[in-house]
């Protein structure tokens, strides 16, 4: 049984090495540790406080992309109505200057068409004219190459004249 239970001394000086090494380990080892795992922890704090404003920051640059966004295609939404408003008063426009000019075209054309119809009226008129004449003139002189009818022609263009 002596085994089992120690002496005094033995528990002496194993009291007083336990104690010596706490004493030891605080002095030594425990400041260092514990300045250590104080250190660490104040790490641990400060990349969570880090993190914890990155991520606020983020949301808000986030939330102000988003903003940017919106109002970017709001702007792109006015530039894209005023392409089409311009392009519709434009398109309206030329297709009204076309129906002018085309007006005027016509016109001018439809003018250009009585001009030449009355040309040509004229120079019908003064070949049929110059037809006459000599058609006249050839009835004539085959009527003429007798005195007799010559005689009877002046009788009637005199009667004719008296009549008249």
């Amino acid at each position: 049984m002596e085994l089992v239970t120690p002496s005094i001394g033995l528990v002496f000086w194993t009291a007083l090495a336990f104690i010596c090494l706490l004493i030891l380990l605080r002095k030594f080892a425990w400041k260092p540790i514990l300045g250590a795992i104080h250190e660490r922890e104040q790490f641990i704090d400060d990349a969570l406080n880090k993190a914890e404003l990155a991520k606020q920051e983020m949301a808000r640059l986030t939330s102000q992309n988003e903003d940017l966004m919106k109002q970017a295609r709001a702007e792109r939404d006015e530039i894209l109505k005023e392409a089409k408003i311009l392009k519709d008063s434009i398109v309206n426009e030329a297709k009204t200057s076309a129906q002018t000019e085309g007006a005027k075209l016509i016109e001018k054309a439809r003018v250009e068409i009585e001009n030449q119809k009355k040309v040509a009226l004229a120079e019908l008129k003064g070949q049929v004219s110059t037809l006459s004449l000599e058609i006249a003139e050839r009835v004539l002189r085959s009527q003429l190459d007798d005195k007799a009818k010559q005689q009877d022609l002046v009788n009637s263009l005199l009667k004719d004249v008296e009549l008249n």
